[in-house]
């Protein structure tokens, strides 16, 4: 079964029969296959050669409640991303008018929120308009992160792995969940090399002679684990900074 959108309910349908599903990553075997043409009789055709001959590119599926508690911090990460949107039009409609708010480091912090009450009276009327719409909406997405995050934390048992994670810099609980859910059994991945390339945290590279370039990292990674490892790096580096 190719990695289409839908396998979930596919792949619980097949494992309930008593069969062992296998999927398949469909550009990798596209590429083996060797073919120019296209059809769902070719690609049926060259995938079973290459199962038969054991060379199938399949990936791993995760097993029992572990795809459907994913969704939970996979849903957080979507709210923080809208957050991270909104956050970054009101500033750059403060910017538009030259308002610039010295005295806090974070704006949308208890002390910034009521100076930047003050100062968006600043604004023409449609953008002030539009800058406090965006702040409620802020403040909606801000308890659905923290209901979610209870939501995680009252479903997601507490592992040893996660336990681990959790000793590592700047990784608390909801990024350790992250990586420990997205990483699944670690015993899948032959060496530390294989799991940084899953993650996307290594650039291509093309090497000719001497000559080496590094390019930009994959895009068939998982890019949730990405994410959270990006989160690391991040606070370590604005820790280290200071």
């Amino acid at each position: 079964m190719e990695t289409v959108g839908n396998w979930y309910w596919m792949v619980d349908e097949m494992e309930e029969a008593g069969h062992i599903p296998l999927l398949t990553n469909a550009g990798r075997a596209k590429a083996m296959m060797g073919q120019i043409n296209k059809t769902d009789k070719l690609d049926a055709k060259g995938s079973a050669l290459l199962l038969r001959n054991g060379t199938l590119p399949s990936i791993w599926i995760p097993p029992g409640e572990l795809p459907d508690q994913r969704e939970l911090p996979r849903m957080r990460m979507m709210l923080v991303r809208i957050r991270t949107m909104l956050k970054n039009r009101i500033h750059a409609t403060l910017s538009k008018y030259a308002i610039e708010i010295d005295e806090v480091c974070d704006v949308f912090g208890v002390s910034g929120r009521r100076l930047l009450a003050e100062r968006i009276r600043e604004l023409p009327p449609q953008n002030r308009h539009s800058v406090e719409k965006q702040l409620e909406l802020l403040d909606d997405v801000e308890e659905q992160i923290k209901e979610s995050e209870r939501q995680v934390k009252a479903v997601v048992r507490e592992t040893p792995a996660i336990q681990f994670l959790m000793t590592l810099p700047d990784v608390g609980m909801i990024l350790a969940i992250v990586i420990a859910m997205e990483v699944g059994d670690v015993a899948r991945f032959p060496g530390p090399d294989r799991l940084a390339s899953y993650a996307g945290t290594v650039p291509r590279v093309k090497a000719s002679g001497r000559r080496i370039f590094l390019g930009r990292v994959r895009p068939d990674v998982n890019r949730y684990l990405k994410w959270a490892y990006i989160e690391v790096a991040d606070t370590v580096v604005l820790f280290l900074k200071r």
